[in-house]
């Protein structure tokens, strides 16, 4: 295999997110704006009622249908427990890896991206994605464990535009953000204590802002790795927002 076909295959294969459960991958077939790659069902699937409806959405779309061993597809799922014999790879064009933000890219022209610690709610997950579909925003990190799942329920929060934003994958966040941290990037998390306010800061080169768990916050390795802080003004007494809330300031301030 040349180089260039190796990249192409590369590339098409970390774009793709796999969905797992019987409802979810149901609505994701039922959907024709949606580019389902593959189907993957469990040998031990009974043939009838929604499994008949799967296989026969899949065939109608021409879609591939692989069959595997019960533990096989829970490798694919990476969730043997909640599957159902089920599960369907979805292609989507602005799911990347994050190493596709190299130096180059954050060094070429002033960036801004989200990241995300340990979100866990799937309904703030998915109003985060729409923030960030709706703003331009250049991108928003998410590790691949530690957080909420990219789930039928955060694809319905998200209002469909978990296909549409640009969403870059890793499996280490604190390594990722230390390496764009080295390339040039500024990370900021935000402190009701910090001098400056978001809406006031002016940003010289890449941001990266980080946001935490909703109850514990930025932990405290990830909070160490951050060159600024910035705070919401807040009134009337209220001390903290919602953190969907919060990364839709964020990707609108700079707008």
């Amino acid at each position: 295999m040349s180089s260039e076909n190796y990249q192409q295959r590369k590339t098409f294969f970390d774009q793709l997110l796999t969905i797992y459960g019987r409802k979810p991958v149901l609505e994701a077939l039922q959907d024709p704006g949606m580019q389902v790659y593959k189907l993957h069902l469990a040998h031990s699937n009974k043939e009838d009622g929604i499994i008949r409806e799967l296989r026969q959405l899949a065939e109608q779309r021409g879609i591939a249908i692989e069959m595997h061993e019960r533990k096989a597809l829970s490798r694919i799922s990476k969730n043997g427990k909640q599957d159902q014999g089920v599960a369907a790879d979805l292609q989507l064009s602005a799911y990347q890896p994050c190493n596709a933000i190299s130096a180059d890219h954050l060094q070429a022209a002033p960036r801004r991206y989200i990241a995300l610690d340990r979100i866990t709610n799937p309904q703030n997950l998915g109003m985060i994605i729409r923030s960030v579909a709706a703003s331009g925003i250049d991108g928003l990190i998410l590790p691949r464990r530690g957080g909420a799942p990219l789930t039928a329920l955060v694809i319905k929060a998200s209002a469909g535009t978990l296909f549409k934003a640009p969403i870059y994958h890793c499996e280490d966040l604190d390594a990722e953000l230390l390496r764009m941290k080295d390339d040039g990037a500024t990370l900021c998390c935000l402190s009701s204590h910090a001098e400056h306010s978001l809406f006031d800061y002016k940003a010289q080169g890449s941001m990266v802002y980080i946001l935490g768990n909703e109850t514990e916050g930025v932990s405290r390795n990830l909070e160490k790795r951050c060159n600024t802080r910035l705070k919401i003004p807040m009134h009337n007494g209220v001390e903290s927002l919602n953190v969907a809330v919060t990364a839709a300031l964020i990707a609108f301030s700079g707008v």
